[in-house]
Parts: C-alpha cells; structure tokens; sequence
C-alpha cells in the first residue's frame, strides 16, 4: 500500500499554449509560399529578380519564427502537492530542470490583479522566499489555477488521510 503522505493530492502541467498546431502551421506556411511565388513572377518578368529573393528572405523568416516559437513552447512547469510538500519543477525548452520544494504548512498564495483583465501574477510566498506560477496562464485560467491549487494547499494542512 502507498505512503498517504507522499500521495498526490494536487498534479498538474502547465505548458505554453500556441494556436496554430503543426497541421494549421503547414497549411499556414504552403500558403505563404504560393502567395510569394505568386507575387514574385510578375516581377521576375519584369526583371525585378531580387525581388523574389526578398519574398524568398520573407519565407524563410517567417519558418523560423514558427520554429522558434514551437521550439519555445516545450518548456512546462510541473505543480505538485502532497500532504508533506508543494514541489514546483521548471523545464527549460532546452531541457534544464530546476526544481523548488515548499512546506505547505509555511505557504500562501499572493494574486496581482487587475479590475479589467484578472489575475496578471500569481507568487507560492514561504518564509521570505517568493516565487511566480503559473506565468504561461492567461488570467481566467491563472485564476482557476490559484482557486484549485489553494484549496490543495488547504487539504495539505489538514494531513494526510490514513482511513
């Protein structure tokens, strides 16, 4: 049987969201380029070839932003809440983890926000150290965030169950 007190009460990933998924990208990106092309043969005819060239520049610029952006959202956070520790764990999109453990007994949620927009920051504050969550959430969501993950950390102080 498990330990009660390493049992999870509370788990979740946050990861970046995007949009366009891989698919939608493709499609985006084929129409892209048989809209340069497109535009680039009456120049070409006129004999404005580097014209194309640019278009061509154009292409490739706008690959590698999409590149870069979906390259940027494999990084994830990783909340966890036991009855002993809230651990949070931070990947990098390169792969660095760094991780941070917290008594929930010694923690409080502190919330910035904003009339018209919601939530804008949500910090974990324990004996003086403070630390942002959540940051990849858009208001709405960082506030359900902080609904569920308080009412966790709630549960965490009451103990584990043994029954």
């Amino acid at each position: 049987m498990a330990d009660p007190c390493d049992e999870p009460i509370f788990r979740t990933r946050i990861t970046p969201h995007r949009s366009l998924d891989a698919r939608g990208f493709r499609l985006l990106l084929a129409m892209f380029v048989v809209g340069c092309v497109a535009s680039s043969i009456p120049f070409v005819i006129l004999g404005a070839w580097p014209v194309a060239g640019f278009l061509g520049l154009d292409i490739a610029l706008l690959y590698g932003a999409f590149r870069l952006s979906y390259r940027a959202a494999r990084a994830y956070e990783d909340v966890t809440v036991t009855p002993i520790e809230l651990s949070v764990a931070r990947v990098s999109a390169a792969g660095r983890r760094r991780e941070w453990r917290f008594s929930p007994g010694f923690v409080r949620l502190e919330q910035q926000e904003l009339e018209e927009y919601g939530v804008t920051r949500l910090d974990v504050v324990s004996r003086g150290r403070r630390l942002e969550v959540a940051a990849a959430l858009g208001p709405q969501a960082r506030a359900d965030f902080a609904r569920d993950l308080s009412g966790a950390l709630a549960q965490a102080r009451r103990g584990p169950r043994f029954s």
